[in-house]
């Protein structure tokens, strides 16, 4: 079976459960009117199947990633949990703000979410960089010693 066809199966095979469970576990605060609901329908869905993504993601997506990182084990895994987080997170996050009636759960949602994307994008773009530049990190330290 082609590697995009098992990707595939995995990600409508959590995917289309997230979206029809994601209401049962967090019921909206407000329902939206007629006019709005198609687009909360097409977001959420278009979410629970980035999160089914996320589940293809984790299966199989270590071993190409360990492959491109050069062996560096905490910047495999440091990418590894990125990457999934950005995937999986869409998905309790945009439930939990339906569901959020406080401020308090506005700001659980903030830290635990918002704030962990931020450090995982900045994680994201710095390994980034190691990966186009091989020792990119060292470069500054060394021409400082020849000045």
């Amino acid at each position: 079976m082609k590697p995009w066809i098992k990707v595939l199966l995995v990600t409508l095979l959590f995917g289309i459960p997230a979206f029809i469970v994601g209401p049962l576990i967090w019921p909206p605060a407000a329902a939206p009117g007629s006019n709005l609901l198609p687009f909360f329908l097409f977001l959420s869905f278009i979410e629970s199947l980035i999160f089914g993504l996320g589940v293809a993601f984790l299966i199989f997506g270590w071993p190409l990633l360990r492959q491109l990182s050069g062996g560096s084990k905490r910047m495999t895994w440091a990418m590894f949990i990125s990457i999934a987080w950005f995937l999986i997170s869409w998905w309790p996050h945009d439930k939990l703000h339906a569901f959020n009636k406080t401020l308090e759960g506005l700001l659980f949602i903030e830290y635990g979410f918002h704030l962990t994307l931020l450090i995982g994008a900045c994680i994201l773009a710095y390994c980034f960089i190691r990966l186009l530049v091989p020792g990119a990190e060292a470069a500054p330290a060394s021409s400082q010693a020849t000045s």
